[in-house]
């Protein structure tokens, strides 16, 4: 039986092989992508000729051999270097994912902790007595979430609350007025024009959460422990609160897990519609400006976001589940009521 400890040093060990296998594969597919980012000083440019753009291919190192540019990559991103953007701002990349990485990061664990303190009760309370009304109005509830588009949802309210009611700001992250702000006045101004993206995310996240938590309760309400804690007597709220979630919240965990990567991909479109400085926004824009070392500094964050969230959810199911802690198997029993 392995202990713990070692279960997740190779755990770790496999994480940091598969991140080497994605940095190879995206590092080879961007650059099978038409266009180069010599394009728009070159191509573009009516007085440029070949000689300048083999010049500007000289300087970024995309004259060398594709190998040789990914072990050059390699180096400096061992250093954390991951070079200078080859678009119209040349800061380094670094530089330009830790300026938008508070917004993208800060909206989305805000909605995902609402998410967690709405869809938890929903799912449960849905789980507790199925094909109930509340079990019925909540499903209803999850299906226009499932077939609502974000985009769509977004105009539609900032018809609503920013035009028709002005009551929140149209767009940007904060007023024109914010430096003259005091530091209550900052923290509402940023409040304000969050609201609207925060809840947006929030409603889209809401709808899978509700249902797994629902789907998992209903399982674990059935299982033999259940039945066996209520034959003894143990308060209704505590079977279920205590008991039936803990194993409940497995799936959970994986949804979780799987949704760390998503503050990257899934703020494009969000990030776009209401003009806000995030990775998601800077993640296009170098896309379409074939800027490769910053396309590579924001895949390399994405897949570390998405390995560590796998290693997360692990960790999650040790801690809610003492059996996987221990070595056992999952499905050797139900968790005890005692």
């Amino acid at each position: 039986m392995n202990s713990p400890a070692r279960r997740i040093l190779k755990k770790i060990v496999w994480l940091v092989l598969v991140f080497f296998g994605i940095t190879i594969i995206s590092f080879w597919v961007i650059h099978l992508a038409p266009g180069s980012p010599t394009d728009m000083e070159t191509t573009l440019n009516p007085l440029a000729d070949s000689d300048a753009r083999q010049k500007l291919e000289k300087l970024y190192g995309l004259d060398q051999p594709l190998p040789v540019q990914y072990v050059q990559w390699l180096g400096r991103m061992a250093r954390l270097d991951f070079g200078e953007s080859m678009s119209n701002d040349p800061r380094p990349v670094m530089d330009k994912i830790m300026e938008c990485l508070p917004v993208t990061v800060g909206m989305n664990l805000t909605a995902l902790v609402l998410t967690l303190l709405v869809a938890i009760p929903i799912g449960v309370r849905a789980a507790r007595r199925p094909g109930g009304a509340f079990d019925r109005g909540s499903t209803l509830f999850v299906y226009i979430g499932f077939a609502m588009p974000s985009f769509w949802l977004a105009m539609l309210l900032m018809l609503l609350f920013c035009i028709h009611w002005p009551l929140l700001p149209l767009s940007g992250l904060t007023s024109l007025e914010y430096e003259s702000f005091s530091t209550f006045g900052k923290f509402a101004d940023l409040l304000r024009h969050l609201t609207l993206p925060v809840f947006i995310y929030t409603f889209g996240a809401l709808a899978g959460m509700s249902r797994f938590m629902r789907s998992s309760m209903v399982e674990a309400l059935r299982q033999d422990y259940i039945r066996t804690a209520r034959a003894k007597g143990v308060p209704e709220n505590r079977v279920v609160w205590s008991h039936a979630l803990r194993n409940a919240l497995l799936p959970a965990i994986t949804l979780l897990g799987l949704s760390v990567p998503g503050l990257i991909g899934g703020s494009v479109i969000v990030e776009s519609i209401f003009a806000l400085p995030g990775l998601g926004q800077l993640f296009y824009d170098s896309v379409m400006a074939r800027d490769y070392p910053m396309i590579m500094g924001s895949l390399v964050l994405g897949a570390v976001l998405t390995l560590l969230g796998n290693l997360l959810a692990d960790l999650g199911y040790g801690l809610a589940d003492p059996r996987i802690r221990s070595g056992q198997s999952a499905g050797s029993g139900g968790g005890g009521a005692s």
